[in-house]
Formats: structure tokens, sequence, C-alpha cells
């Protein structure tokens, strides 16, 4: 149990480092980077599906003898995450994000806000799989990785936005990245406390990450739509759902 807390403990630490990526935000021409975006967008899709039906979904169905109650854990995801995403959204749009004003800084706390919760759900996430397995929970991990990278950027993009001096952003976000540490935490604490925790948690989160892939994810993928780009991304979607597939091989 002492090698489960340690591993996870490390996962979170490299996955709250990733927040640091906004530095390459700085670093990098803002028109270079913008031409990044939708390839790190599509290693999170291929990612995010790759852990959720080669390892998380395998899991359940071999721990959760009901079919229906796996069904029913990843429904529960699916629609957790849209209730979730349409709060954050209404509360977003009650600052009006287009008005040039100076009052859109509340903007920065709101994304603080949604980006501790998400990262929280992470280490939630990422407690739980190590629970399960050390390849299940390293899976996990490189999934979130996949998805932290564009996501991070995003927000750090967004507290700028905001009026966020780049030196306090970067701090604000690795901040909110430490959250992670405190689902890692809880996950592993009632996972030893509670029989069968992370097998409910790991349906629940499949259908979560189906629903960031294929409801956030994708649509943003569309706002590329040359030839080139779009044989690219199917090219890296591809890439990372072999990946992920590979580390069920590590599982044997």
């Amino acid at each position: 149990m002492m090698d489960t807390w340690i591993v996870s403990v490390l996962s979170v630490t490299v996955v709250s480092v990733i927040s640091l990526v906004g530095i390459v935000f700085i670093a990098v021409n803002p028109v270079r980077l913008q031409k990044l975006v939708f390839v790190l967008i599509s290693l999170a899709v291929g990612g995010l599906l790759g852990d959720c039906f080669f390892h998380l979904l395998p899991e359940a169905i071999k721990n959760i003898p009901n079919s229906s109650e796996i069904g029913f854990l990843v429904a529960f995801g699916l629609l957790s995450f849209f209730v979730i995403e349409k709060f954050l959204l209404w509360k977003h749009e009650r600052y009006n994000p287009l008005r040039p004003d100076p009052k859109i800084k509340p903007l920065g706390y709101i994304s603080l806000v949604a980006d501790s919760v998400h990262n929280l759900f992470d280490g939630v996430l990422i407690g739980s799989s190590y629970l399960v397995s050390f390849k299940v929970g390293l899976a996990t991990t490189v999934a979130i990785i996949f998805h932290e990278i564009p996501h991070e950027i995003g927000n750090f993009g967004t507290l700028i936005h905001a009026g966020v001096s780049i030196r306090r952003a970067l701090v604000l976000n690795f901040l909110t990245a430490c959250t992670a540490f405190l689902g890692t935490v809880t996950a592993l604490l009632f996972g030893t406390q509670i029989g069968g925790f992370s097998n409910l948690v790991l349906p629940f989160a499949g259908g979560g990450f189906i629903y960031l892939a294929c409801c956030d994810l994708i649509p943003e993928l569309k706002k590329f739509n040359s030839l080139a780009h779009s044989l690219l991304q199917g090219v890296i979607i591809i890439s990372g759902l072999i990946l992920l597939y590979l580390f069920t091989f590590l599982e044997q």
C-alpha cells in the first residue's frame, strides 16, 4: 500500500508540473503556438479515449459483474460532466467575456475555481486507478497528461485575458494544479476503507473522459478543416490510441 501512495504522489507531481507549460506560451511565438494547438488537442483525444476503452472500462467489466451498473456509471459520468460544464458556462456568461470592460477580471477567478475542481477530479482518477493496478494507474496518468497540456495552455490564456500578470498567472496555474494532491489522497483513503470504491469510480471516469474528448476537444478540431490538418489530426489521434493500447501488454 505504501508503494501505491508513493507512485500516486509522484504521478500527481508530474501532472501538476505540467501546469507550468504556460511558460511555452511565453517563449514560443504565439502564431507558431497556435499552429501546434490542434496537435496537442488531437493527442489529448486519443489519450482520453484510449484510456477509457482500453483500460478503465475493461477493468470495470472484470470487477463489476452487473453490466447494467457499468452502463449506468458511464452515463452518470457523462451527464455529471455535462451538468458541471453547463453550470460553469452559465456563471461564465453572466460576466459576458466579449465585453471589453475592466470588470472582466472575475472571469479569471471563475477559471481558477473551475480548474481547481478539474484537477481535484484528476487526482481522484489517478489515485483510484493505482488502487486497481500500477499499469492502469500509469495509463490513466499518461492520458491525463495528454489532456492537461492543452487544458493548462487554455487556462493560462484565460488568466492573461482576465488581466492577470504573466508571473502571477503561472503561479496561480500551478497552485490550482496542486489540488490534484487532495483528490489523490481522498481517493487513496476512501479506497482502502470502502470496498469496491475504485471499481465504481473507473466507469464514472470513463464517462467523463468520453465527454471531455467528444464534447470539448473534438469540436475544437473542427476549426481546422484543411485536408492536411484533417489527415494529421487523424494520425495523431490514432497514435494516441495506439500508445494507450500498448500499455495493455504491460498488464498481461
